[in-house]
């Protein structure tokens, strides 16, 4: 050995390391990725096909909280396996009933639960004997009509739209059933500017 000769101290490549550099190795990540970006599209297709619907609201009896032709997405999976209680307040879609529509879907918000009583005096809604305080109802959309106090019969529920003068509700055609039920009202996405979680 020479004076100025020095020992390589560089550790021999391992198996791994030269594949990594191969053509085959590169490969192999792209099919990775590609493999994991298809298992995201399809978690993404079961949870709109199976859990959430994709729909798009017609009319305006639900203005100023849903506008016509707005598009939003349904919860359909907790209702359908009665994961989750149908409580007051919840924006529903429903099959409109057959004597009204029956090619239809309706979205109403709940206001009366089975065994509810039921009464609104000049536009105040009553339920069991109590003021209904509906902050989702803008002055403008308020009307001024009466109904007589109603017990909601078990398995239906009382829905009114949140535009009250310009909705077909309970007020018209009665209860809703719970079978006629299948979806809650959770996501906006359409138009950009209204995209956000629905109260």
């Amino acid at each position: 050995m020479q004076e100025n000769d020095s020992p390589d101290l560089t550790p021999p490549r391992g198996p791994q390391e030269e594949r990594r550099r191969s053509p085959l190795a590169v490969l192999w990540n792209a099919l990775s990725w590609v493999r994991d970006l298809a298992f995201s599209v399809l978690i993404a297709v079961v949870s709109i096909v199976f859990i959430y619907q994709p729909v798009k609201v017609e009319g305006t009896s639900m203005t100023p909280g849903l506008d016509d032709q707005e598009r939003i997405f349904i919860n359909k999976f907790t209702y359908l396996l009665g994961l989750g209680n149908i409580e007051r307040g919840d924006t529903v879609v429903f099959r409109a009933p057959v004597d009204v529509d029956k090619d239809k879907s309706y979205i109403k918000r709940v206001i009366g639960l089975p065994g509810d009583r039921v009464r609104i005096e000049r536009g105040q809604v009553y339920v069991n004997g109590l003021a209904l305080v509906e902050h989702y109802i803008q002055d403008n959309y308020r009307d001024y009509s009466s109904m007589e106090e109603k017990v909601v019969p078990p398995g239906k529920y009382f829905v009114l739209g949140d535009h009250r003068n310009s909705s077909s509700d309970s007020r018209a055609w009665g209860w809703v059933p719970r079978e006629s039920i299948y979806g809650k009202a959770v996501f906006a996405y359409w138009p950009l500017a209204r995209m956000g979680r629905l109260k």
